[in-house]
C-alpha cells in the first residue's frame, strides 16, 4: 500500500501553443505523515529512438526545441509526470502528446523550415498510463533487514520510456 495516493491530475491550458509552459493541477492525499518533501518531475520525450533527446523540465517550462531534432517536433511523443520520495520513484503518469501545426494548410503542406510559433501541443488526457512502484516510505524502519524492493513497470506503455533518472 502506498503512503501517497494521487487522486487527480488535471492538465490545464490544453491544447496550447508548443512554446507555452505546461500547467498541471495535481491533487493527492498523504495517508501517513512524511518526513520529507515529494519530488515531482516532468520529462518530455524528445525522440522515441534516443533518450539523449529527453528533457527534464524545470518548473513546467516548455521543452527547449533546440534540444529536439526538427523531424521529431511534429507528431506524437510522450510526456512523463513522476513523483518520488527520498529519491524513490513511486508513481509515473504517461501521456501521449500530439504536436501539429495550428493551420490546415500548414498541416497539408508543411514549410521547409519549422515554424515553432505555429505548432500546437495537445496532451491526450483521456487515457493516461499510470504505473505505480512499491517503495519504502520509512527506510529507517527497515534498514538492515536485507529486503530490497524492485521497480518493475508494465511493458508497452509510454511511461516505460527509459530516461536519465530511471534506467530499467
Amino acid at each position: 500500500m502506498s503512503a501517497v495516493n494521487i487522486t487527480n491530475v488535471a492538465v490545464l491550458d490544453n491544447p496550447t501553443a508548443f512554446l507555452n509552459p505546461f500547467q498541471f493541477e495535481i491533487s493527492y492525499e498523504c495517508l501517513i505523515p512524511l518526513e520529507d518533501d515529494l519530488e515531482w518531475k516532468l520529462i518530455y520525450v524528445g525522440s522515441a529512438e534516443d533518450e539523449n533527446y529527453d528533457q527534464l523540465l524545470e518548473s513546467a517550462d516548455p521543452p527547449d526545441p533546440t534540444k529536439i531534432r526538427e523531424e521529431d517536433i511534429i507528431g506524437v511523443t510522450v510526456l512523463l509526470l513522476t513523483c518520488s520520495y527520498l529519491g524513490q520513484e513511486f508513481i509515473r503518469v504517461g501521456y501521449y502528446v500530439n504536436n501539429d501545426y495550428d493551420d490546415e494548410q500548414l498541416r497539408e503542406e508543411p514549410p521547409a523550415k519549422l515554424l515553432f510559433d505555429r505548432v500546437q501541443r495537445n496532451i491526450l488526457t483521456d487515457k493516461p498510463r499510470v504505473t505505480k512502484f512499491p517503495i519504502n516510505f520509512h527506510p529507517e524502519t527497515s534498514a538492515g533487514t536485507g529486503q530490497e524492493q524492485q521497480q518493475q513497470p508494465q511493458s508497452g506503455s509510454p511511461e516505460n520510456h527509459p530516461n536519465q533518472d530511471n534506467k530499467p
